[in-house]
């Protein structure tokens, strides 16, 4: 359960006029005094997960997860040494690696982890998380989550918001965390998948892993095609931090009042990663739509639970 809120429900945010609209925006739908009040059942908020929630450099934590698995299956695909995203990993290529579209994410998490049954995933995945360290800051992967969406998740999560993560990253790989990290329960996780069968062997029933993704894969468009699939609902709320959110902001913006989309912009190369790859496109919609474009070195008091600097 979200902890209780009491003095400045955001206390890692700088104050600033993006702090103060994020404040006014959620006191004033959950008001109901308020002409901008909005009942507990309307109020979604839907966020990014690589990137906006935890970070994403120097390579997606799922494609990290996954690299090993790439070595022990390579003899049995020697075509692998020639097509990427696999020859990248094979020769340790980080400039290539650091730079990973959605897509080869999933490609790599889809060939890797297939025809294994579901719980020998989620051992796995849970065996990594609990044990691999990000290469930089020295923490555990599943530790280096922004304490600014924390918080802010924490506040929605006590408003009476329906918080969900709406991520183009694996599902099962995110739903291993979600609770624990973000006080996020697992139906609430909407994200890639691929396609399971079920079977029972020895009077013991699992879901086997097929090498086959369900469209739409979770990113850009598909972001709101999923979110109406298994949610309802259109958010009020939406954050991210890429060209593969945008669909989603839109979404959540046009013709919806109130509405509010938050854009992460990574600009601090001190205590996180300075990059604009992957969202010119969302920074120059930013204007057009009034998305507020969050940036780390100006709104962050700090970045981690942890020292980074």
């Amino acid at each position: 359960m979200a902890q209780t809120i009491t003095g400045d429900p955001l206390p890692s945010w700088n104050e600033g006029t993006n702090k103060q609209t994020i404040i006014n925006f959620v006191e004033n739908v959950t008001d109901p005094e308020n002409p901008n009040y909005v009942a507990p059942e309307l109020r979604i908020a839907t966020f990014d997960n690589d990137g906006t929630l935890w970070a994403e450099k120097p390579m997606y934590f799922q494609a990290a997860f996954s690299l090993s698995r790439i070595r022990e299956l390579a003899p049995k695909f020697p075509e692998w040494k020639d097509k990427q995203p696999f020859k990248a990993v094979l020769e340790n290529d980080q400039d290539y690696l650091a730079n990973i579209t959605v897509n080869e994410l999933l490609e790599i998490a889809m060939v890797t982890h297939a025809g294994m049954s579901q719980k020998e995933f989620e051992q796995e995945a849970k065996e990594f998380l609990d044990t691999a360290k990000h290469p930089r800051f020295n923490q555990l992967y599943k530790q280096v989550i922004y304490q600014p969406m924390l918080e802010l998740l924490t506040y929605l999560q006590n408003k009476q918001f329906k918080t969900y993560i709406c991520s183009g990253g694996g599902l099962d790989f995110i739903r291993l965390f979600s609770e624990e990290a973000y006080d996020i329960a697992p139906e609430n996780v909407i994200g890639s998948n691929i396609f399971k069968t079920y079977e029972i062997v020895s009077n013991h029933s699992q879901f086997i892993r097929q090498p086959q993704l369900i469209e739409p894969i979770n990113d850009k468009a598909g972001k709101p095609v999923n979110i109406e699939r298994f949610i309802g609902k259109k958010p009020m709320l939406a954050v991210g931090n890429s060209d593969g959110d945008i669909e989603m902001m839109q979404y959540t913006v046009i013709e919806h009042q109130p509405s509010l989309a938050l854009l992460l912009h990574h600009d601090d190369e001190i205590r996180e990663y300075r990059y604009t790859k992957g969202t010119e496109k969302a920074l120059e919609l930013a204007k057009e739509y009034n998305w507020k474009v969050i940036s780390m070195k100006q709104d962050f008091k700090q970045v981690f639970s942890f020292t980074s600097e």
